[in-house]
């Protein structure tokens, strides 16, 4: 009996010291969520990107091509998202993928090519986001990452590095200092391995979350610890859950669709994208073809837009501007 006394009043004790410092942390934490300013100089980059066209815009005309890139513009984006690989002779170059088989129905890897070789892109390619479209176009060619950079000088530019190639990285970084874009050139990766390469080859550039520090990102999140902790990236760049149930599970399985529908509920946080974006840290979700899908990334609190269809999010804006 006494023990169990002992224990017991011991037990209560120690709950009574806990519930207000727990009280108290979940306050504070709350509250410097609201006001990341107290603790956190707020990151000023050199762009602020509402439109982005995924792979220049893919939708519209054969993607990661100089007439994607053209259209874009066009259409008012004010960031291009690519992905780069480096040719045998060394020349970077604009493709999504490194195998070109789907791209140009050729079974070759870019960094087994010259530049000089490489095959044309096929004059359909299927838009992967948007099942059963299709895009054409005239220009067929593979992109010099150099042309972008020269026909676009001052347009930001987010490059998904794929592959861990320290001389990928290299020439990539080289072009962007020839060209003086430190301030308006993103690197990207899921990878962190990848994304740490990239950063030691170039730290002058900004930089999105790898996968893994999404994850880290969401865990300080749930805990609280989030509004305590620096963050040295300065775009966030994830899906919007509910296009995975279109583009990979059409008609999908139950259980893949109850793993999407947990997905959002977890990762759309509006109070977590309004935290990032109060620290100077841009949200950019994707890939959105649909005016719905436009809607609900900036009703969870996007900053910006990643699209295949540049025309349809610039005419989503023009409305909504109107409309205001």
């Amino acid at each position: 009996m006494y023990w169990q006394r002992f224990i017991t009043q011991d037990g209560m004790s120690l709950l009574y010291f806990l519930l207000p410092v727990f009280g108290g942390y979940t306050l504070t934490s709350l509250y410097l969520l609201k006001n990341p300013h107290i603790l956190h100089k707020k990151k000023r980059t050199a762009f602020y990107c509402m439109h982005i066209s995924h792979r220049g815009g893919c939708g519209e005309r054969i993607e990661s091509t100089m007439e994607a890139f053209e259209n874009a513009v066009k259409h008012g984006t004010e960031m291009l998202e690519m992905d780069c690989h480096l040719t045998r002779d060394e020349y970077v170059v604009v493709s999504h993928d490194e195998n070109l088989l789907r791209q140009t129905g050729q079974d070759v890897n870019i960094s087994s090519l010259d530049l000089q070789d490489l095959p044309l892109y096929k004059e359909r390619m299927e838009v992967l986001f948007y099942e059963g479209r299709y895009s054409t176009g005239a220009d067929r060619k593979i992109a010099l990452l150099e042309d972008v950079f020269r026909k676009f000088p001052e347009l930001p530019v987010s490059i998904e590095i794929k592959e861990n190639n320290k001389r990928l990285m290299q020439k990539v970084s080289d072009l962007v200092r020839s060209y003086n874009r430190e301030g308006i050139t993103v690197w990207a990766s899921v990878d962190n391995t990848i994304m740490t390469e990239c950063r030691r080859t170039n730290g002058s550039m900004p930089y999105s979350f790898s996968m893994t520090r999404g994850m880290l990102l969401l865990l300080l999140f749930y805990t609280g610890l989030l509004p305590f902790v620096p963050l040295g990236e300065s775009l966030l760049q994830f899906y919007l859950p509910r296009i995975m149930n279109r583009t990979y599970f059409p008609g999908g399985i139950l259980a893949n669709k109850l793993a999407v529908s947990l997905l959002e509920k977890v990762t759309m946080r509006r109070s977590l994208f309004q935290h990032l974006a109060a620290r100077g840290i841009q949200v950019h979700l994707f890939v959105c073809n649909e005016e719905e899908d436009i809607k609900a990334a900036m009703e969870v609190g996007a900053t910006g837009v990643m699209t295949d269809y540049p025309s349809l999010l610039s005419t989503y804006f023009c409305k909504t501007r109107s409309s205001d």
